[in-house]
C-alpha cells in the first residue's frame, strides 16, 4: 500500500459561513495536521486540493481562495484545484496519483456530504482505495459526518500511526 493524504477544501472563505461550520472545520483540523505530520515524518505525499469558484470570490489569489492559516501544509505539498466536489473530475489528480504509485488515499476536509463524499466516490471510480480519516472531516450539520463516516471505509489517527 502507498498512500497519499487529501486535504479538500479547508479554504478560508468556509470559516466565514456560520459558527457551525467554522467549529466543524477547527475539530477536523485538529486531526487533519496530525495527519499531515504523520504522513510527512513517513515520506507520503500530501495533496491540498483547492474549490474554484468565480462567482463565490474563490480564485487563486484572492484571500478566501487560500488554505486557513491553521492548517500545517508546506509550499512543497502538492495542490490541486477544482471546479467540481468531485477533486477528481477535469483535475490532475488521477495523474498525479498515479506519477507517485499511489494506490490509497486517506480523505479529510470540507464538506463532509458534498466535495468529500463525491472524492471518495471519484477514487473508487478511478482504482484508488479510498478511506476516511475519521474526525477528519467537516460539515455545519454533525449528522452528515456520520453518515458518511457509516459508509464509507474508516481509519482512525491511532490506527493510521500504526499502519504507517
Amino acid at each position: 500500500m502507498k498512500p497519499a493524504l487529501l486535504v479538500i477544501d479547508l479554504q478560508r472563505k468556509f470559516f466565514e459561513i456560520d459558527d457551525a461550520h467554522s467549529e466543524s472545520l477547527k475539530l477536523a483540523i485538529e486531526y487533519i495536521n496530525e495527519a499531515i505530520l504523520i504522513f510527512r515524518k513517513k515520506g507520503f505525499p500530501i495533496i491540498s486540493i483547492q474549490h474554484k469558484n468565480e462567482n463565490e470570490g474563490l480564485i487563486p489569489g484572492n484571500e478566501e481562495f487560500e488554505v486557513h492559516e491553521s492548517v500545517k501544509l508546506e509550499p512543497h505539498d502538492l495542490r490541486i484545484v477544482k471546479t467540481y466536489g468531485n477533486s477528481f473530475t477535469k483535475t490532475k489528480l488521477t495523474e498525479k496519483l498515479g506519477q507517485l504509485d499511489v494506490d490509497t488515499v486517506v480523505i479529510t476536509g470540507f464538506c463532509a456530504e458534498e466535495c468529500v463524499l463525491s472524492t471518495y466516490v471519484g477514487a473508487e471510480d478511478n482504482d484508488f482505495t479510498p478511506v476516511i480519516l475519521r474526525s477528519a472531516i467537516a460539515s455545519g450539520n454533525t449528522n452528515h459526518i456520520k453518515f458518511v463516516e457509516e459508509i464509507s471505509n474508516l481509519i482512525s489517527i491511532g490506527a493510521l500511526t500504526k499502519l504507517l
